[in-house]
């Protein structure tokens, strides 16, 4: 692999933020640095609910992925969700999100974790080609469904 990760940790906290705010403005997303602190802080500081890698130099990160983890009765393990994938707009197109997104896969399954999904908007042509030039399988029997809590 060519391109550096790293998993983040309390002191990358403002990058992560910062990184956060372009990939929710670029999706229309309403979220606050509150918000993102919140969301944020708790993976940075180790909770075993998530990660965040930061893509490239960690004083100048190009982006970062962001994990999610669950338990899965179907699968008797852990389970992950990718959250967010973002890479600065300037370096896209040169394969960094896929060769990225294939080492957390295989650092994760190293770990133990027995499946990792993403959702991806019905509407989105782009994410669900590079998500299928990285490997995952569109489901075509299940629907991801929601209640807000």
């Amino acid at each position: 692999m060519t391109t550096a990760i790293s998993l983040a940790g309390p002191d990358d906290l403002d990058r992560v933020v910062s990184l956060m705010e372009r990939f929710h403005e670029e999706r229309g997303q309403p979220f606050d640095d509150t918000h993102r602190r919140k969301a944020a802080g708790p993976l940075l500081d180790g909770s075993p609910l998530g990660a965040i890698w930061l893509i490239g130099p960690t004083r100048a990160p190009l982006g970062y992925v962001l994990v999610s983890f669950g338990w899965s009765v179907n699968r008797a393990g852990m389970e992950g969700w990718v959250n967010e994938v973002f890479i600065r707009p300037n370096v896209r197109r040169r394969g960094i999100g896929t060769e990225v997104l294939h080492a957390v896969t295989v650092a994760l399954s190293q770990n133990g974790l027995r499946a990792l999904h993403v959702r991806v908007d019905r509407d989105d042509a782009n994410a669900q080609r590079f998500c299928d030039r990285v490997g995952f399988e569109a489901r075509p029997n299940l629907l991801v469904m929601t209640d807000t809590l």
